[in-house]
């Protein structure tokens, strides 16, 4: 007897990709729930293997010392089980992370406008990039910087204000599901 509840094979890692406050972390949780995938989050590993937050680690070591961690945290997770994997937003920059994920799974940009961007993170502290005189103008020189990078993700899934988690997650399985080689969907 079946119940009407989805039932799903993830079969590569789902990398969500896209700038700071798009709803990765949100939304990769509530998709690897969907899916009955474990969450992982690159920053958090990064995190834990440094012993030290982003921003220490930024301030610390430099972008390009995290960079490369991050790189090898990214590379080392898309190694394990398929997964629900949600980067930094600079992560998907580099040529290698895009290529390791192009190789061992599938790239999701979660596609948010400037302003829906802005009143998510204006008012975190977490956000090492955006600890400038004017963070809105950094923000809106990295969307606009990163943007055609992003656009080399392999499907895009648009995210709005209005959207719940839910219905973010919602759209983010129905992209999926446009590639039984990532998903399959079985009543």
């Amino acid at each position: 007897m079946t119940t009407g509840i989805p039932r799903y094979d993830l079969r590569r890692t789902v990398v969500l990709v896209g700038l700071m406050g798009c709803g990765k972390s949100a939304i990769g949780r509530a998709l690897a729930a969907r899916l009955d995938a474990p969450f992982l989050d690159s920053d958090q590993e990064i995190e834990a293997a440094a012993n030290a937050s982003i921003a220490e680690i930024f301030a610390r070591d430099g972008e390009a010392f995290f960079r490369d961690r991050e790189a090898e945290v990214i590379a080392r997770l898309l190694r394990g089980a398929p997964c629900v994997l949600s980067t930094g937003g600079g992560a998907f920059l580099a040529a290698r992370n895009r290529e390791a994920i192009s190789q061992r799974g599938v790239s999701v940009w979660l596609n948010a406008d400037l302003d829906v961007l802005w009143d998510r993170v204006r008012h975190k502290t977490t956000r090492p990039l955006l600890r400038t005189s004017d963070p809105r103008a950094t923000l809106a020189d990295l969307y606009e910087a990163r943007k055609p990078v992003y656009e080399l993700a392999d499907l895009h899934v648009r995210s709005l204000r209005s959207y719940s988690i839910a219905e973010m997650t919602d759209r983010v399985i129905d992209a999926l599901a446009t590639r039984p080689d990532i998903l399959e969907v079985a009543p």
